[in-house]
């Protein structure tokens, strides 16, 4: 594959397990932030794979007790072993029959995907299944006429509870901010259903960059130039889309 070339689902599916190179890992993460068609596909396939974890987790907490974490353990390293090597229509299919996967038990221990040291390679933009989005009833006039303010110090469980449920074990502070993905300046609910894991660095579509939209959205709506569940709707449906979309620019202004 050359440098010019899209992607493929395998090597998407690689970077997210951590197995290309650091060179390909930086030129795959900036041609997907330029690249519509890649970002989207990569996103189906994450919610794929987020699906795909879920359902199963919850499966085998009821079957499994911990004293087989061991040999849990051995199974994930032979399934991840067997992701390497299935081709582009193996992956799609995993992608797209998530739940048909799981029922048949064709993988069985941990994911083979969260915990990893590189998950924070497909947290530039939430998990639509954890993370759908969830807004308060509240007025332009009064979100407006508040002193403007950052997003809402997270309480250390609730970040705990939301590291755990995107599957990231050891997270360090610095790594990531447990983003609003709707903001409170916009309404935005304190619920775990409107909170995810965001990386600082890792991606180019990172958590500095999303500030910068979420006080875009405020000025907006506060000088009329959009309603309020517009910039709601639009930033929970796809924030990169709606950063574009806002100023007008296919990547990330620099950020000061």
């Amino acid at each position: 594959m050359t440098n010019d070339s899209h992607p493929s689902d395998q090597e998407l599916l690689l970077a997210a397990d951590g197995e290309l190179s650091a060179a390909r890992v930086r030129w795959l993460q900036e041609h997907v932030a330029r690249c519509e068609t890649c970002s989207r596909r990569k996103q189906e396939l994450e919610t794929g794979m987020a699906v795909f974890v879920r359902v199963r987790d919850q499966d085998l907490s009821t079957r499994f007790p911990a004293a087989v974490e061991r040999r849990a353990e051995l199974r994930a390293r032979l399934a991840q072993a067997q992701v390497r090597q299935q081709n582009r229509q193996t992956a799609l299919l995993v992608a797209s029959a998530a739940c048909a996967v799981v029922l048949l038990g064709l993988v069985v221990g941990r994911p083979w995907f969260r915990g990893h040291p590189h998950y924070a390679l497909v947290v530039s933009v939430p998990n639509r299944v954890l993370t759908p989005g969830l807004a308060v009833q509240a007025s332009k006039d009064a979100l407006c006429s508040a002193s403007p303010s950052k997003n809402r110090l997270v309480p250390v469980p609730l970040r705990r509870q939301v590291f755990e449920e995107y599957g990231i074990q050891q997270a360090s502070p610095q790594a990531y901010e447990v983003d609003y993905l709707i903001t409170p300046a916009l309404g935005g609910a304190d619920d775990i259903r409107n909170l995810w894991p965001q990386s600082y660095s890792a991606t180019v579509w990172n958590a500095k960059v999303k500030d910068e939209l979420e006080d875009r959205l405020h000025d907006l709506v506060c000088q009329g130039q959009i309603d309020l569940e517009t910039a709601q709707r639009d930033i929970a449906a796809d924030w990169v889309g709606a950063y574009k979309k806002y100023f007008h620019t296919d990547k990330p202004l620099a950020i000061q």
